[in-house]
């Protein structure tokens, strides 16, 4: 483990599989982060209720972590992930595809027993069923 220096706060980086952020990803977030001038930020990966398959992923560009999140540090880009959504994401990747169709970011999550179309929504073993609605909304 490492200490990542923030202004008033000392973080331990986990340099963990948990969560892995593959080159494409931290690219794109060093390029966002750039073009918006928010040095120092990093990638917050959540997961809330919704979607078409009953859980549906989100990201935010975020200043520091929570109180109680989990700090993984990736080619220079520091990603935030609560507790809660840690217990889903546990050993998935992040990775961003630009193809014809247009770019984004794409979470590839072993846990996922079921996934909706658009990538966005999932469900696992023990979460609830669908909740209905569209893809990823």
């Amino acid at each position: 483990m490492s200490v990542v220096e923030m202004p008033d706060i000392a973080v331990e980086t986990e340099t963990s599989e948990d969560i892995t952020v593959l080159p494409g990803a931290a690219n794109k977030v060093r390029t966002l982060l750039a073009e918006r001038d928010l040095a120092g930020h990093g990638l917050r990966v959540f997961v809330a209720g919704g979607g078409c398959s009953g859980m549906q992923y989100g990201m935010a560009i975020e200043r520091e972590p929570g109180e109680f999140d989990s700090v993984f540090e990736y080619e220079g880009v520091k990603v935030f992930v609560d507790p809660t959504s840690l217990m889903y994401l546990a050993g998935s990747s992040i990775d961003y595809v630009d193809n014809l169709m247009g770019g984004g970011f794409r979470i590839d999550n072993p846990k996922a027993v079921t996934t909706c179309g658009c990538g966005h929504s999932f469900r696992t073993t023990g979460s609830a069923g669908a909740t209905g609605g569209g893809c990823g909304h």
